[in-house]
């Protein structure tokens, strides 16, 4: 399957659509936040990154759902900082703390076709929606030395309409986490209380412009959108909200229930968030999607869950 930016680079739009994108900069509202910073003049916003986009580390990732990582791995860019505050982040020399190197659109292009030369199935852009511009600048330059990979966009889906509308026929692959479905409870852990409304219709967004998750003779995924939820302990209320707007959304969604939290970063400042995931809220959540009509789930999900009830939690 033929990438989708190869068709607007080819007619000229990729180019025109990274300077628009570029020039946005100058009083930044691409994403939720609406910090309205002259990134140009490096001014920074909530998320601490200015002209030139941060990136931590790029490499082949094998722990990605299985259509992305197939045998060869996907080709992962972690970006520095975001624009969340999870106080349960994972990353958070990555995330919080801009741990990473800043790099211009020549050196993230060579990183991309660094990534297509090591033999990866796509381009897996993690925590990208800060650096959207910067993003579309280096996939100019990628074209042309030879990319032709699919473009996986791995959002927490903080996304603003502004910014999903720059990535249309750019993107082939939306890989978007659901967090939390109350805006209170966003608000106390993402320190962003529109995050439920934006994410949905981010989400929304996401699967209009590329459909449900197709997935090729060789398991791999070429075109589509792969969901995420990362259960959180005592949420399984909002887990289930949220797994109900995913088979509204389509019960033919690829979705990846994820049951790998443990407390990390400011998490023991919240006694709510200080246990793990037991194998009965992750038995309960899969069992709910299964009740909404969800039949395409992660089967990671699934072998972990078999492990989580082995161990007796």
């Amino acid at each position: 399957m033929t990438p989708s930016y190869l068709t607007l680079h080819g007619s000229g739009k990729l180019a025109t659509r990274a300077e628009e994108a570029l020039a946005a900069l100058g009083h930044c509202t691409l994403c939720p936040r609406g910090c309205g910073v002259d990134r140009l003049a490096d001014e920074k916003g909530f998320c601490r990154t200015g002209l030139m986009a941060r990136v931590a580390s790029y490499a082949p990732h094998f722990g990605e759902e299985t259509p992305l990582s197939g045998v060869a791995g996907s080709g992962t860019i972690f970006f520095s900082n975001c624009n969340l505050g999870c106080v349960f982040c994972q990353n958070e020399e990555i995330s919080h703390q801009g741990q990473g190197v800043t790099v211009d659109s020549g050196q993230l292009a060579a990183m991309m076709v660094s990534l297509q030369k090591q033999g990866c199935h796509n381009i897996n852009l993690v925590t990208p929606s800060h650096v959207i511009p910067q993003i579309l600048r280096a996939l100019v330059l990628a074209v042309e030395q030879g990319l032709t990979l699919p473009l996986v966009y791995n959002s927490s889906s903080y996304d603003s309409a502004a910014g999903l509308e720059l990535l249309a026929g750019v993107v082939d692959i939306y890989l978007a986490d659901f967090k939390f479905w109350q805006p209170e409870s966003a608000g106390r852990y993402l320190q962003a209380a529109d995050y439920p409304e934006v994410a949905r219709v981010a989400i929304a967004m996401m699967h209009d412009q590329v459909g449900d998750l197709e997935i090729g003779a060789d398991g791999i995924a070429g075109r589509g959108l792969l969901l995420r939820h990362l259960l959180m302990p005592g949420f399984i209320a909002e887990a289930k909200e949220i797994l109900s707007f995913f088979a509204q959304l389509s019960q033919k969604s690829y979705v990846n229930i994820m049951g790998q939290y443990h407390p990390c970063h400011r998490a023991h400042e919240f006694a709510e968030l200080g246990a793990e995931v037991s194998g009965q809220e992750y038995e309960d959540a899969y069992a709910w999607a299964r009740h909404e009509g969800l039949q395409r789930l992660e089967q990671g999900g699934l072998e972990r869950l078999l492990a989580a009830l082995a161990r007796g939690h």
